[in-house]
């Protein structure tokens, strides 16, 4: 029977550099290219960077990128690397 399966995200770590600079490891699942995946991106003054979350460097799907990039998003203004 088919699986319905999901894109997954979620916060590993996180390290503060300074106040203008932190390091977030993420890990999930792309369900589109039906593989797991893990990365470091970096903000940097409210930036979000990145090869995992660049539109012509990520090796994820543009829909698991864009969740992925919501969910850093959505964490960082809600202070939650703080």
């Amino acid at each position: 029977m088919y699986a319905d399966h999901h894109h997954t995200v979620s916060i590993v770590d996180f390290e503060r550099v300074n106040d203008k600079s932190v390091f977030v490891e993420v890990a999930g699942y792309d369900a589109e290219k039906g593989r797991e995946f893990e990365g470091i991106v970096k903000f940097l003054d409210g930036m979000l960077y990145g090869d995992l979350v660049h539109n012509q460097r990520s090796t994820l799907s543009s829909s698991c990128r864009s969740l992925v990039r919501s969910k850093l998003l959505n964490d960082y203004q809600e202070g939650k690397f703080n």
